[in-house]
């Protein structure tokens, strides 16, 4: 079963049991998909959409909820803070579990070894064997902001 295929299915039961919440997540989803299908069969080089795109489009809306999710912490607007962690929650369940701070801190050392980095001019050797490894299930912002940090010392 297709990642779509998924998602619809959870769109239908969520219609079933009148869940306004996960309705309004799922056609956002469903939405993004669509757009994603129309950009994919027009232009010069048409194809099909596939589970990594739909899982690209998926992770891009975890990270605008959890931006707004930090508005929302500083101007102490509780009501929309639980409609948007409950959006990535939904999210969230179609994707890898991403890794932790601390993996991803273990990632990054072991990546800088690896790769006999010395400075924050290696960063793109860097990404390139985390990119290579860990596509799925790492934050690439996260793992940017480690990097440098630890690079910079």
């Amino acid at each position: 079963m297709s990642l779509k295929s998924k998602i619809e299915s959870d769109y239908e039961n969520s219609l079933k049991s009148k869940n306004k919440i996960e309705i309004s997540t799922y056609r956002l989803i469903l939405s993004g998909i669509k757009d994603l299908e129309i950009s994919n069969r027009s232009g010069p080089q048409k194809k099909e959409t596939d589970d990594n795109e739909v899982k690209h489009l998926i992770k891009k809306m975890i990270k605008q909820r959890n931006e707004s999710i930090d508005i929302y912490k500083k101007n102490n607007r509780a009501d929309l803070l639980a409609i948007e962690e409950k959006e990535v929650n939904i999210l969230s369940s179609y994707i890898p579990k991403q890794l932790s701070d601390e993996e991803t801190k273990d990632i990054c050392r072991k990546a800088i070894n690896e790769t006999s980095a010395q400075s924050i001019k290696d960063m793109g050797k860097i990404m390139g064997v985390l990119k290579k490894n860990f596509s799925d299930n790492l934050d690439f912002s996260k793992a940017g902001a480690i990097l440098k940090e630890m690079l910079n010392k």
